[in-house]
C-alpha cells in the first residue's frame, strides 16, 4: 500500500476517539458506533486515494494494519 493512512484526517480522529473512549481494544472500539463511523471515513480516503478495498481480502488487511497501529500508537 503506497498511502500513509497514518497521516490522513481520519485516521488521526479516529485515534483521538479511541483513546478518549477508555476502550482498551481497538478490535472494540472499531465495533461500536463511533470507530465505526471514523473507519468508514478512513476507507473512503483510501477509496478517494486508489486503494482499492472492494474485495475482502483487501479490506481484511487494510483493518488489520489500522488496528495494530492504533494499538501501537494509542496506547503508548
Amino acid at each position: 500500500m503506497d498511502w500513509e493512512f497514518t497521516e490522513d484526517a481520519a485516521f488521526l480522529a479516529l485515534c483521538d476517539a479511541f483513546r478518549e473512549s477508555g476502550e482498551s481494544s481497538a478490535i472494540e472500539f472499531l465495533a461500536n458506533g463511533e470507530g465505526a463511523f471514523h473507519f468508514q471515513d478512513l476507507a473512503q480516503n483510501a477509496a478517494g486515494e486508489g486503494i482499492d478495498l472492494s474485495e475482502s481480502n483487501a479490506l481484511d488487511e487494510f483493518q488489520h494494519n489500522v488496528i495494530e497501529t492504533m494499538e501501537k500508537l494509542c496506547q503508548e
